[in-house]
C-alpha cells in the first residue's frame, strides 16, 4: 500500500531551499512514520499527528512552514479545514480516495498540491521542494517590493576622521549579533549606518528592512512589525506577515525608536529579551530570527529620566552605540558628498556638470542644520537652477550659500517667492532636527494635530529617497 521503503532510502538532501518546520497529519501510522523519517533525514524539523485534535495542539504551539494533511481523518474532513489552514502556511493534501473532483476542490480551497496513496517518492520530493520554494520566493518578493531602494542610496560616504572612526566601529560590531543603537541628528544618515552594520554582518545576504517608529500610529506599527491574524481588525480577512517574519535571518531597523509609546516599548522589550513575539490577534508565540538595529535623534537618557522611555529597554538597546556625526563636524566630506549627489542627476543630451571652486567653498561654509539631507536638496536644486551651464556657481546655490551661522535659527531664505509648501518643508525640517522637541511638541508648534503631523512627515519622506 505504501512505497515506504523507497521513500526511506532516498538521499538525505534538503527538500526545499532550506530546512523547514513541517507538520504531518495522517491517521495511516505506517505512512506517517515513513514520511516523518524521510523529512527528518532531509534536515527538516517534523511534528506528526494522527488526528485533527492533535494537529490543533501542534499548530497552537508553533506555526509550521508546511502541512501534509490527510483528506479523511477520524475526527475531521481535510477539505473543511483547508481554507483556514492554507491562510497560515502551504498545505499538501494526501489521500487514498483520489478523484479529479477531490483534487480540483482541494486546489480551489487553497492546497498547493494533491498526492495520492501509495505515495510516489519522486512525486513526494518534488511536491515538498516546490511548495517550500514557492513559499519562500513569495515571501522574498513581498519583501523586495517593500525595500525597492537603489544600491547608490545605501552608500556610507566620507573620508573624514569622524567617518573613518565610525566605519572602524561598524566593522567591530558588524560580525557580532548584538543589538545596536545608532544616534545622530535628523538628516545625518542613520539608516545608512544601520545598513552598513547589516552589510558587515554574517546576515548580509539576508533582508535589511526598516520600520519608521515616528510616522506610524501605534496599531499600524504593531501590525507592520509583528503582522496580524485574520480578523484582528474589522474588515481584515487575511493573515499578514510582519517585518520580523519577512526579514527572517536578516536585520530590522527600528528608525526613530524614541517615538514609541510605552505599550509598544514593552512589546519590543519582550522580543529583544526572549526572541519571541505574537502577531496582532494571535495566540501562539513565533520565534524572531532577526538582528535589531535602532536609531534615534532624541536623547534617550533624558527621556528615561523624564519617564517617557523605559529604562530596561534603554539598557537593552545601549549594549553597543554608534554615533553618526553631524555634517558641520566633517566639513571635509562636503565636496565628496556634493559630487556624489550631483552624479546621480540625469541631464539632457547626456551633459555633465561640475561645481566651481567658489561653489564648493560656499557649501563648506554653511552650518547645515539639516545635515546631509539638506545638502542633497541644495545640490539637486542647484543642478536645476544652473540650467544649460556646465558649471554650478555660488549664485545657483540660493541664499543658503551665505548662511555661515552655527546657530539653528529659524530663517526662511529663498531666492524666489516661496510657496506655502516650500515654507512648510523648510520649517518642518528645522523642527525635526531639534533634539529637544517631541512629535507632540512639533505638532503644537505647527498648530496641527499629531495625525496631520504624521501626514506631513510621510509626505516629506516620500519625496526623499535614501538619506535618513
Amino acid at each position: 500500500m505504501v512505497e515506504g521503503k523507497r521513500i526511506h532510502e532516498a538521499t538525505a538532501t534538503p527538500l526545499g531551499r532550506k530546512p523547514a518546520r513541517i507538520l504531518v497529519v495522517d491517521d495511516d501510522s505506517t505512512l506517517n512514520r515513513f514520511l516523518t523519517a524521510h523529512l527528518k533525514l532531509a534536515g527538516h524539523s517534523v511534528t506528526s499527528a494522527s488526528r485533527w485534535s492533535q494537529a490543533e495542539i501542534a499548530l497552537a504551539q508553533s506555526e509550521p512552514d508546511l502541512v501534509l494533511l490527510d483528506l479523511k481523518l477520524p475526527d475531521a474532513d481535510g477539505l473543511e479545514k483547508l481554507p483556514t489552514l492554507s491562510e497560515t502556511c502551504p498545505v499538501i493534501i494526501l489521500t487514498a480516495f483520489a478523484t479529479i473532483d477531490h483534487a480540483v476542490e482541494a486546489i480551489r480551497r487553497g492546497a498547493v498540491d494533491f498526492l495520492t496513496k501509495p505515495v510516489n517518492p519522486n512525486a513526494f520530493d518534488l511536491a515538498i521542494s516546490r511548495a517550500l520554494s514557492a513559499s519562500e520566493m513569495k515571501r522574498e518578493y513581498e519583501l523586495y517590493k517593500r525595500q525597492a531602494k537603489s544600491a547608490a542610496d545605501m552608500t556610507l560616504l566620507g573620508r573624514s576622521p569622524q567617518m573613518a572612526q565610525l566605519k572602524r566601529m561598524i566593522n567591530v560590531v558588524g560580525p557580532a549579533d548584538t543589538t545596536v543603537l545608532v544616534l545622530g541628528e535628523s538628516g545625518v544618515g542613520k539608516e545608512l549606518v544601520a545598513a552598513a552594520v547589516h552589510e558587515a554582518s554574517p546576515r548580509a545576504d539576508k533582508p535589511f528592512v526598516e520600520i519608521d517608529c515616528a510616522t506610524l500610529q501605534a496599531a499600524l506599527f504593531e501590525s507592520e512589525l509583528f503582522g496580524h491574524e485574520a480578523g484582528a481588525f474589522p474588515g481584515v480577512e487575511r493573515r499578514k506577515e510582519g517585518l520580523i517574519e519577512s526579514a527572517e535571518g536578516g536585520t530590522v531597523l527600528l528608525d526613530e525608536i524614541g517615538e514609541l509609546t510605552s505599550q509598544l516599548q514593552a512589546k519590543l522589550l519582550r522580543v529583544l529579551e526572549t526572541g519571541r513575539y505574537r502577531r496582532v490577534g494571535g495566540t501562539r508565540d513565533l520565534v524572531a530570527n532577526v538582528r535589531f538595529v535602532a536609531s534615534t535623534h532624541r536623547d534617550l537618557k533624558t527621556l528615561v529620566e523624564r519617564g517617557d522611555f523605559r529604562a530596561d529597554l534603554y539598557y537593552r538597546l545601549t549594549g553597543f552605540t554608534l554615533e553618526a556625526p553631524p555634517l558641520r563636524d566633517r566639513v571635509e566630506d562636503i565636496p565628496l558628498l556634493a559630487e556624489h549627489f550631483l552624479s546621480r542627476r540625469h541631464f539632457a543630451r547626456h551633459a555633465t556638470k561640475a561645481f566651481s571652486a567658489n561653489a564648493i567653498d560656499a557649501l563648506m561654509r554653511c552650518a547645515w542644520p539639516g545635515n546631509v539631507r539638506e545638502l542633497r536638496n541644495v545640490v539637486e536644486r542647484a543642478a536645476l537652477m544652473s540650467g544649460d551651464s556646465p558649471t554650478i556657481k555660488p549664485s545657483h546655490l540660493g541664499e543658503l550659500a551665505g548662511g555661515v551661522s552655527t546657530k539653528r535659527e529659524v530663517v526662511f531664505a529663498f531666492d524666489h517667492p516661496p510657496t506655502l509648501d516650500e515654507i512648510t518643508e523648510v520649517y518642518l525640517d528645522r523642527l525635526l532636527a531639534d533634539k529637544t522637541l517631541s512629535r507632540t511638541d512639533i505638532a503644537k508648534t505647527l498648530g496641527v494635530s499629531e495625525r496631520n503631523l504624521y501626514r506631513l512627515i510621510n509626505a516629506r519622506k516620500s519625496a526623499q529617497d535614501g538619506v535618513s
